[in-house]
């Protein structure tokens, strides 16, 4: 297995993890950590905004 293709494969995983770990704190009602939303793309800051 070539480096390019475990990088991507690690980068997925990253991307996953951090997709159910903020769907878990948004299911139990909680703030996803700030890290989990840069992972996946989100600004922390505006995501705190929604619904208010």
């Amino acid at each position: 297995m070539s480096t390019r293709t475990r990088r991507t494969i690690g980068e997925f995983i990253e991307i996953f993890g951090s997709a159910v770990a903020a769907a878990s704190a948004v299911e139990r009602g909680r703030q996803p950590a700030a890290r989990d939303l840069r992972t996946l793309g989100i600004d922390p800051e505006q995501f705190r905004r929604i619904g208010q």
